[in-house]
């Protein structure tokens, strides 16, 4: 009766949880396809105007080509550091090597505003401030941290053996990398990518303070659009953000084991 009870508990939890996440997410559903001109819900009448709004205004197609761009950048230099980090510290195992795979953990313990802060004023020494390249770098550094533990779940499941094997077989270090390693590392590589590219996506502090409003991303160009009054629009843009995330992660989930690469232990 009681393990019952603390069953029925815990689904409890759980559902008000669920309720409390996806309950913000109805109302921007409802209000973006409303027909009114302010913020209004439930929706009294049915539209596609605020979405055919976001995507046919050229400042929102700027932002949104921005957001993608800057988040496929910054993915790819996380994804190449964190792969450079975690293969060197696989080879060498030397105690420099486990120092940098630590800073790399660093960005995910500070605060973003101390991140964004001291790379603000790095980029205004260097003459870069307001340049979309700036945004992308320290996107690419700040978020490493993802990948760098994922890449490290990868490497961690190559067994001896097969290396052993390889070299045996006379294969070079460069050879190994390329018909070995990098095959079997893919799913962790396509992992780390699809995070940092969702959270590059939905970043604002760090892009902000970095170029202000001179590279308008898309959550800067909403939090523009919120200053001066709620708009429909903004529950448009905010749905795309929705779809967006979802649909990396479904592509992601298709060709690898997302839970299992992410430590989720399914059989518990």
């Amino acid at each position: 009766q009681a393990s019952r009870m603390n069953k029925f508990s815990g689904q409890l939890i759980l559902w008000f949880i669920a309720l409390g996440i996806i309950t913000p997410m109805v109302v921007l559903l409802g209000v973006s396809f409303g027909a009114s001109k302010t913020i209004a819900f439930p929706p009294q009448e049915f539209s596609l105007h605020w979405y055919q709004v976001l995507l046919s205004d050229p400042d929102w197609l700027k932002a949104i080509g921005t957001s993608l761009a800057v988040a496929f950048i910054a993915a790819v230099i996380s994804v190449g550091l964190a792969l450079a980090i975690n293969y060197v510290l696989w080879r060498l195992k030397t105690g420099f090597a486990k120092f940098v795979f630590a800073l790399g953990l660093g960005p995910f313990l500070l605060p973003p505003i101390i991140l964004a802060l001291g790379a603000s004023l790095f980029w205004a020494e260097m003459g870069w401030y307001g340049r979309i390249e700036a945004t992308m770098i320290s996107h690419g550094i700040f978020f490493v941290t993802l990948p760098l533990v994922v890449l490290a779940r990868g490497f961690a499941s190559l067994t001896d053996d097969v290396v052993e094997a390889a070299q045996i077989m006379g294969a070079t270090p460069r050879q190994l990398f390329r018909t070995i390693v990098l095959p079997l590392i893919t799913p962790y590589l396509l992992t780390g990518f699809a995070l940092v590219f969702i959270i590059s996506v939905n970043e604002y502090l760090i892009a902000n303070m970095i170029s202000g409003f001179v590279v308008e991303t898309l959550p800067i160009k909403i939090f523009n659009n919120v200053r001066y009054g709620y708009s429909p629009v903004v529950a448009a843009a905010s749905m795309l953000f929705i779809g967006i995330t979802v649909g990396v992660l479904l592509l992601v989930a298709r060709s690898t084991d997302l839970l299992g690469l992410l430590g989720v232990n399914k059989d518990k």
